[in-house]
């Protein structure tokens, strides 16, 4: 049974991470760490172009090697890109249950006490969409059709929105007052839209009916 989990935001600033592997996947959730500040150590024999950068860069500390226990010390998260071990999954997810630290194994929740989301991130804006590990793909594919509603546009609303907020914190001490104001300042506004099913599911769906 899917495992819908708990959601939350994760505050990783200043906190170490780890992340094992050295391909395009590893450095996509590398970039997100560092994004939010954390600091992290890479765990790989090899990297590709982005993150070499990144550790000639001293953003990120490599560790040229295969994982070993002593990597997780102290670790807030540890992210596991390499699928194809399934031994490594394992005992990294022992290693998790014993010092107490989140775990996220990619495309392996058996093996996982955290799940990471596919994340719209426009300025301010994000929006993780999740499905509960059933399908992957389609929340890959529903964070590609977010980016382009939430645009540009929207990332200057947003901004809009963030300098509304402090101008009526600033000159407003009325706190229902300043509620008011804040709710008019987004009164107006919709997400709409329709969804467009792939025909494999329409014909399934329409075989079942009849």
């Amino acid at each position: 049974m899917a495992n819908p989990g708990f959601p939350i935001t994760l505050d990783v600033k200043g906190r170490p991470c780890v992340v094992l592997g050295g391909d395009e996947e590893a450095a996509d959730k590398v970039h997100r760490l560092l994004d939010a500040g954390a600091k992290v150590t890479v765990v790989s024999p090899t990297l590709n172009d982005a993150l070499r950068k990144l550790a000639a860069a001293a953003k990120v500390i490599h560790r040229v090697r295969l994982f070993r226990g002593q990597d997780a010390e102290g670790a807030l998260l540890v992210i596991n890109t390499l699928r194809t071990d399934e031994d490594l999954s394992r005992s990294l997810y022992e290693l998790a249950t014993k010092e107490k630290f989140l775990l996220c194994s990619l495309d392996q929740p058996e093996y996982s006490n955290a799940w990471l989301p596919a994340v719209v991130s426009r300025g301010h804006l994000r929006c993780a969409v999740s499905t509960s590990g059933t399908a992957p793909a389609l929340a890959s594919r529903l964070r590609q059709d977010l980016e382009e509603i939430f645009d540009g546009t929207f990332q200057s609303f947003l901004e809009w929105l963030s300098s509304v907020r402090e101008s009526v914190q600033g000159s407003e001490s009325d706190a229902e007052r300043r509620r008011t104001l804040l709710r008019d300042a987004v009164s107006g506004f919709k997400l709409s839209g329709k969804i467009d099913y792939p025909k494999a599911w329409l014909d399934e769906r329409a075989k079942v009916k009849s």
